[in-house]
């Protein structure tokens, strides 16, 4: 018989190359075939198959919870239902190619560990881009930043397979918000070849396939107290128990990259009264310092002084950039959201005037139900001219989203331009041929700066 150090041999050698087969798994005992496959995801190398990295990773942490030995060999019905299942990746917007559903539709012609490994990839990558994403953290720009509560995919997988319906398990890690079931319908719409010349119809079917993965990047359990700013859509959204009990228009980030609003989720944790508005050095420097050269008086003029940190610090009052009221809400970007003293902006179909922060047309009113109090409190609060920090009865969740594609109240699917130009390169980065050195290239940083 074999050594165990010949079958892991054996089992290298085939990712390149050919080599003598494999003995079948049944008819090796079971405590070499629980050495092959401990041995080939074990080392400092991926395993690999015909040439294709597997993810050591997600396969330890699998095989880990089987003792390290063979789990398809009497589950073939399992096995050939997730690997449809996989091979219908296309469903959810996503390529198959993501989980070697090339090799997946030859997995027949390889060894059995080969073919273990193989099937327990794909089913463990296609389970972890249902879960958190196909495009993960370190291939998104920096300003995509949401992402879901972790998931454990090699134990959802471990009790998946000997259920009732393993892939009703695997397909329940994906969202089951109203945008992703109504995206996922229009996807089946669209998906037939669009007819030779249609650019339009090639464009939408993008569009939908990169706001699934979208909404990939959310929890899977909204909080049902939450406030929901589509960036894309220009609006703010107050939900009270899953229900929208408050709308109102918005101003974003400009097209420049460095004054595009990001997509991230914060706690809004107070509303400040008459806040002072601190002004970044990058807006300083990029804004601010050539309006005094015109204009010597222009700091004065403004209530402002210029700080030794190379910030400035405008007084608060009724024209200050951030109005009568800001909301806390901390966060590595220092974008908030606030009132602003010029309303007519509001009447604009383009509001994308900001250095990233998202200025409120109804403040107050919002203010009002974040913190429980008729309108004539927090007007009178106002009214002391003070600046005053109030802490809200409850913190609640804000979501900074960029969804060129979603659902409205009513359930009916919602498109918008993609003004940021962000879409492509999250498609770019849902294909195969886009996970590349290339590809990351478009990873430019977002740095937007206060108002």
């Amino acid at each position: 018989m074999a050594s165990t150090f010949a079958l892991a041999a054996s089992a290298w050698g085939l990712a390149a190359c050919g080599a003598a087969p494999e003995p079948e798994t049944g008819a090796v005992p079971a405590r070499h075939a629980d050495t092959g496959l401990r041995d080939l995801i074990g080392g400092a190398r991926a395993p690999v198959v015909a040439g294709e990295p597997l993810n050591a990773g997600l396969l330890r942490r699998f095989y880990a919870l089987r003792g390290f030995e063979p789990v398809w060999t009497d589950r073939q019905p399992q096995a050939d239902s997730l690997v449809n299942a996989v091979l219908r990746a296309r469903d959810h917007g996503l390529d198959p190619e993501l989980f070697l559903a090339g090799l997946l539709w030859r997995r027949a012609a390889f060894p059995p560990l080969r073919r273990e490994l193989l099937l327990s990839h794909a089913v463990l990558s296609y389970a972890d881009a249902l879960a958190h994403g196909a495009v993960p953290l370190d291939l998104r720009r920096d300003g995509e930043a949401l992402t879901p509560e972790p998931v454990d995919v090699a134990a959802a997988l471990d009790r998946a397979i000997d259920g009732p319906d393993p892939v009703a398990a695997i397909e329940a890690l994906a969202p089951a918000t109203p945008t992703y079931r109504a995206l996922r319908q229009a996807l089946q719409r669209y998906r037939p070849a669009p007819a030779a010349g249609d650019r339009a119809a090639a464009l939408r079917l993008r569009q939908i396939e990169v706001n699934l993965e979208r909404q990939r990047w959310l929890p899977r359990a909204l909080p049902a107290d939450r406030a929901w700013v589509n960036v894309a859509d220009q609006r703010l959204v107050l939900y009270r128990a899953d229900r929208p009990v408050f709308s109102t228009r918005v101003v974003v980030g400009d097209d420049a990259e460095r004054s595009q609003s990001p997509e991230f989720r914060a706690v809004i944790e107070a509303s400040f009264f008459n806040p002072p508005w601190v002004i970044p050095r990058d807006i300083v420097a990029a804004d601010i310092l050539p309006r005094i050269d015109r204009d010597p008086d222009y700091l004065m003029r403004n209530n402002m002084v210029l700080r030794d940190s190379g910030e400035i610090e405008q007084a608060a009052g009724p024209e200050a950039g951030l109005g009568l009221i800001m909301f806390d809400m901390p966060n590595r970007f220092d974008v908030y959201l606030h009132d602003t003293p010029n309303r007519t902006v509001f009447g604009r179909d383009n509001r994308r005037i900001s250095h990233g922060c998202i200025r409120v047309e109804n403040p107050l009113e919002f203010a009002a139900l974040l913190m429980q109090q008729p309108v004539d409190a927090i007007h009178r609060g106002i009214a002391t001219g003070g600046t005053t920090r109030h802490h809200l009865p409850t913190p609640v969740p804000v979501f900074l989203l960029y969804q060129t594609a979603f659902a409205d109240p009513e359930g009916a699917l919602q498109f918008r331009p993609d003004f940021y130009n962000r879409d492509a390169g999250v498609w770019r980065r849902l294909q195969r041929e886009g996970r590349n050195p290339q590809a990351q290239a478009d990873r430019r940083p977002a740095s937007p700066g206060a108002a």
